[in-house]
């Protein structure tokens, strides 16, 4: 593939991921904030202040207190906007470079269909496996000490997956020619659960990423609500890449097929004389 194709092609995955975050973004604020609201509501009364139990003499009225640096109506949405369009834009990215690689070496695949593969093996990789061993959880519940904790371990989940992930299928291409194809993918896919359940198993857990007194039903929410938003932004991205990508590439797979059609017509012509 040309070097300039493979340009066009990571424009357009940002793109795609700039809309694809948009429509991210969406399902998050109407889903996603009103169960971080809820959270950070619990907290608070949690945590009363020290007048309402008979302390109100010992701390100064200024103590205590922190002047917030970003409000929360900005963190729901500029703040949040922000984040899921920086998220969409890197990842599309990549995303599309991926695609450029694995095009015509996952099968005789369609543009679609290879975007659309990319995209949800980013999906599982990248979030859904990590996910299983490390949900997420909403801001200002369980221990603030353990934070870098937490992230250290959900983003070494990370790496290790995707390193997994590419080391399945490389495995998996060596064994095709010995196996075929299916039999390839299945033994390629079954060592990657095999080696991800066994990380998941030695890895430590998060025993305080969330109190026991937190409600299961508010936390069920908001886990569903964050699994939802990285669905539709693959999805989206899947969707939008794969139609972008076969406009670029449909030109040259045209006059691909035309000039082996002129080729076989000049081959076959009879000659005279």
């Amino acid at each position: 593939m040309q070097s300039s194709t493979v340009r066009t092609l990571l424009v357009r995955g940002m793109i795609a991921g700039v809309v694809a975050g948009l429509l991210a973004f969406a399902l998050a604020y109407v889903v996603g904030e009103p169960s971080i609201d809820s959270s950070i509501a619990l907290e608070e009364s949690a945590s009363a202040p020290a007048h309402e139990h008979g302390d109100a003499a010992a701390v100064p009225a200024d103590e205590g207190e922190e002047e917030e640096l970003v409000t929360r109506p900005v963190q729901s949405t500029f703040g949040l906007a922000t984040g899921v369009l920086v998220y969409g834009v890197a990842l599309g990215g990549i995303a599309s470079l991926a695609f450029a690689v694995c095009l015509g070496r996952v099968g005789r695949l369609r543009p679609r269909a290879t975007a659309a593969l990319v995209a949800g093996a980013a999906f599982t990789t990248v979030y859904l496996v990590p996910f299983l061993k490390y949900p997420a959880t909403p801001p200002a519940v369980g221990n603030p000490d353990t934070i870098g904790k937490r992230t250290t371990l959900f983003f070494l989940m990370i790496v290790l997956s995707v390193l997994v992930a590419v080391i399945a299928v490389i495995a998996g291409r060596r064994l095709a020619p010995t196996l075929g194809n299916w039999n390839a993918t299945v033994a390629a896919g079954g060592g990657y659960v095999l080696v991800m359940a066994v990380a998941c198993l030695l890895l430590p857990a998060n025993t305080d990423a969330v109190k026991e007194t937190f409600p299961a039903a508010l936390l069920w929410e908001f886990r569903l609500a964050s699994l939802g938003v990285q669905a539709l932004l693959w999805t989206a991205f899947g969707l939008i890449f794969g139609a972008l990508a076969e406009r670029v590439l449909r030109p040259a797979a045209t006059a691909a097929a035309s000039s082996t059609s002129e080729a076989v017509t000049a081959g076959s012509a009879p000659r005279t004389g």
